[in-house]
């Protein structure tokens, strides 16, 4: 049956064609890729082309991006739907990625339980707007890839897939096999005891980064950047959490990284290569 999502989709794809040496070039520079089968890199590679073209990655003064840059950012964007259905416009609400050239000061506002409003400057690395851009500030990205537990670019949008069902509270739209009951339950228990911790000593050592307890959508932010560059010590601070995003992204980074240890000995010792 035609299809004219399909048609359009092969379309673009072949007015687009990725040289096989810039692809792996690409490729050499994401560890956190290593072990996925070709089919999934050829999925990959497509999703990339694609990501490309509909979302417009706009440099700021002090930023330059090669055709290397913005293929590698779009491949890191595109991993958390690797095994996700193209169905759904998973990055729906925004059309732009801004590049700033170092981290940057965003305005910030709290209302405390007395009602008072406290306004600060805090310096950031990324943002996410709700129907807005997403915000990236270029060291971050350049030193996302790796397995070392960051990837600015799959923090900022897992903000965007959390925002899909309004605001950004933790909770994307979970598949119809998945309890909404159990997520919030999982989800909520491991926020309160990472609360409860730095609660009782603000420069306690956590297993994540204590960014992470924010807010319910740091959480899964970070949670999400974890799952897929550190799944190794996710799943073992936080299994059942590992349980919920491997449900939600259909993805088990850590078996991944589990055979990677088992058959090549620079992952035998660590994590795995540096991002290069």
């Amino acid at each position: 049956m035609w299809s004219f999502r399909a048609w359009r989709r092969q379309r673009l794809l072949k007015r687009y064609p990725i040289a096989p040496e810039l692809w792996a070039q690409v490729l050499d520079s994401l560890p956190l890729l290593d072990g996925l089968e070709p089919q999934a890199l050829q999925l990959l590679q497509e999703r990339a082309v694609l990501f490309l073209h509909a979302k417009r990655l706009t440099p700021l003064p002090g930023v330059t991006l090669e055709p290397f840059d913005r293929l590698r950012l779009a491949a890191m964007a595109e991993l958390p739907l690797l095994a996700l259905s193209e169905k759904l416009e998973w990055y729906q609400g925004f059309h732009e990625v801004l590049i700033y050239p170092e981290d940057f000061l965003s305005p910030q506002k709290y209302r405390d339980p007395s009602g008072v409003e406290h306004e600060w400057d805090a310096e950031h690395s990324g943002e996410a707007w709700l129907q807005g851009p997403v915000i990236l500030a270029w060291p971050g990205v350049h030193e996302s890839g790796g397995w070392e537990g960051y990837n600015l670019v799959i923090h900022e949008l897992a903000h965007k897939l959390d925002m899909l069902n309004g605001d950004a509270n933790g909770l994307p739209p979970l598949h119809g096999d998945m309890r909404i009951e159990e997520w919030a339950r999982v989800m909520q228990a491991a926020y309160d005891a990472l609360n409860a911790t730095l609660d009782r000593n603000p420069h306690a050592h956590t297993p994540i980064d204590p960014y992470a307890a924010e807010n319910p959508a740091e959480f899964f932010a970070v949670t999400s950047e974890y799952f897929f560059s550190a799944p190794d010590l996710l799943e073992q601070a936080l299994p059942e959490v590992y349980g919920q995003l491997r449900s939600f992204y259909r993805q088990d980074p850590l078996a991944r990284l589990r055979c990677l240890r088992q058959r090549h000995p620079e992952y035998a010792d660590g994590p795995g290569p540096a991002t290069g």
